[in-house]
């Protein structure tokens, strides 16, 4: 579904290699992960997955499509989904806002939307006991729940999660996972997640390992 392509990235004005020549299949009905020290490149790589920063050579590719020949604003939308360590809600908004924003973006009307919101926080564990809570009167499992489902809104296939269970206890970071793997095997996301967390890597389907810049294929 993902398809990384001789993928090479240096920053403006600087001959130092970021990424250099990735290449890497990720499929849909899997959890991927990347592991690998700080400054090792990953956190680029999953921007340039998600579109943010574009490679200086090479391709990223989705459903065999080349995202450059795509209307990126609409690719961010739509086709892709980013999770982060630090939650990035709306502050000002409660958690079925926070989740009705990328509908409305795209045109689906409020009620529709609130209804598709509450019905996507219910999947995560969030009830209508706490739909109507701001980020600030939620713990941070939850406002990770609200956050996925955030990126489920859209209908985006591919998710991409940086470092998802960093700011998460332990109880957390398993339901977090366990939520992500679910929409891996159950539901056809192609799941990507960047983590420092070695026990949860090795429960991802496959595992890349990168450094300086180059990403090898350590299981699956």
């Amino acid at each position: 579904m993902l398809a990384l392509n001789e993928v090479c990235y240096r920053y403006s004005k600087s001959s130092q290699q970021v990424l250099k020549s990735v290449t890497a299949e990720m499929e849909a009905g899997k959890l991927h992960a990347i592991v690998g020290p700080s400054g090792s490149g990953k956190t680029t790589l999953l921007s340039i997955m998600a579109g943010l920063d574009r490679p200086t050579t090479g391709g990223v590719f989705i459903d065999g499509v080349d995202i450059a020949e795509l209307d990126m604003d609409r690719y961010r939308r739509e086709k892709v989904a980013m999770i982060f360590q630090a939650f990035h809600l709306f502050p000002l908004l409660t958690a079925v806002e926070n989740v009705c924003f990328p509908m409305e973006a795209i045109g689906v009307p409020q009620k529709e939307a609130v209804a598709r919101a509450k019905e996507l926080l219910g999947s995560v564990g969030i009830g209508e006991d706490k739909d109507h809570r701001y980020p600030a009167n939620l713990s941070g499992g939850e406002q990770q729940r609200v956050a996925i489902a955030r990126s489920l809104a859209s209908g985006a296939k591919v998710i991409l999660a940086d470092e998802p269970t960093g700011n998460l206890d332990t109880a957390n970071s398993t339901a977090v996972m366990e939520i992500l793997h679910h929409l891996a095997h159950n539901r056809g996301y192609c799941v990507v997640i960047v983590t420092h967390n070695l026990e949860i890597a090795e429960t991802a389907d496959q595992i890349m390992r990168m450094r300086d810049g180059e990403l090898k294929l350590q299981r699956g």
